[in-house]
């Protein structure tokens, strides 16, 4: 299994340069050119950082804040920054801008493109660019608890005879190269990508999950969702072996294990702007376009029953993407607003990278 190779920042920044290419030149996704997330991410945070807005009406600011950017990457700044519908903005690099001045991010008359690169560029009082985070329009949808977005693919959560369950005793063929029966994970990170060797059979991510059923953790609420989860994602953090709790809004939840978790107090099993069956690349930093995708990712599913103040969890199925409608019958979502509206967590900005 190919791994992208090793650039540095300043690498990539000069490449671009020396290349006389637009914002508007499409690169292929194994491009030289091609900026990974991460690193995306190192190059707008240093480059915009102190940039000051202040004062600045709002085109005026956003087009300043574009025209930043284009430095930062070493592109020239265009006269104008146009529109490129079907395509991001910034079609080179498969990204969209957004100077985000409070925690409501808007999206207008455009649907969320699951593998579009989104910049969130925060502004502070003062009127100085402070931080730069970059996530995928799949991790953005699930940061939606209002209800304004659609989530395209759902599925019923239908329990079983057995409260323990291996949908898919095999990973699939894609991933092979990736596992490792006998691993430890202490020195690892949930959150880091995963690489040849450093990822767990299905069958030994079922075992060591298994204990989880019949544990419990405070309710907090049943309009508290996100809380809930990230509760759940740290007992599943332990019960793989990690020495520390990671996670930072990325797909899949445990990215270093390719394990997406849901908790299912309902049977409506949302799943976001990607099918679990899907044949699309995950975005991932290390290793190669293509390496993993949608189907190979697994799916933890706990159900779970709640008395307001206690959630205990009762079942466990455990099941590869390509499985994943062969257990669980997918169903249909409502139609998307025009107007998306997503309130980002309070720390999203600043939320450890671990």
């Amino acid at each position: 299994m190919k791994t992208r190779a090793i650039r540095t920042p300043a690498s990539y920044i000069q490449a671009i340069r020396a290349s006389g290419l637009t914002i508007y030149d499409q690169l292929p996704k194994d491009s030289p050119l091609f900026v990974p997330t991460r690193v995306l991410e190192t190059i707008l945070d240093e480059g915009l950082r102190g940039f000051s807005v202040a004062g600045m009406p709002l085109r005026t600011r956003s087009k300043a804040v574009k025209s930043e950017v284009c430095k930062a990457l070493g592109y020239p700044v265009p006269k104008s920054f146009r529109k490129c519908k079907p395509y991001a903005r910034f079609a080179a690099q498969n990204f969209d801008t957004y100077v985000q001045a409070s925690d409501n991010l808007q999206i207008w008359n455009e649907e969320l493109s699951p593998r579009r690169r989104y910049v969130l560029i925060a502004v502070g009082n003062e009127g100085t660019l402070q931080k730069v985070r970059i996530v995928t329009g799949e991790t953005l949808a699930k940061l939606d608890t209002t209800g304004t977005l659609t989530q395209k693919y759902q599925a019923r959560f239908v329990a079983s005879v057995n409260a323990l369950e291996l949908v898919a005793p095999v990973d699939t063929m894609q991933v092979f190269p990736l596992l490792s029966a006998a691993l430890t994970l202490v020195t690892a990170s949930p959150t880091d990508d995963p690489l040849p060797g450093q990822v767990l059979p299905i069958q030994s991510v079922f075992d060591r999950l298994c204990p989880l059923v019949g544990r419990n953790f405070p309710d907090a609420g049943h309009d508290q969702e996100r809380n809930r989860g990230a509760a759940l994602h740290r007992l599943v953090c332990d019960a793989l072996g990690y020495a520390r709790y990671g996670d930072n809004g990325q797909f899949p939840d445990i990215r270093h294990q390719l394990l997406e978790v849901k908790l299912q107090t309902s049977p409506t099993i949302d799943l976001g702007l990607v099918a679990p069956s899907s044949t699309e690349p995950v975005d991932l930093d290390v290793l190669a376009e293509g390496s993993v995708r949608h189907c190979d990712v697994r799916y933890a599913i706990f159900g779970a029953q709640t008395d307001g103040t206690v959630v205990t969890l009762t079942r466990l199925a455990l099941s590869t993407g390509e499985a994943f409608f062969k257990r669980f019958p997918r169903c249909e979502g409502r139609v998307l607003n025009k107007k998306l509206q997503i309130p980002l967590p309070r720390d999203f900005f600043w939320k450890a990278k671990r």
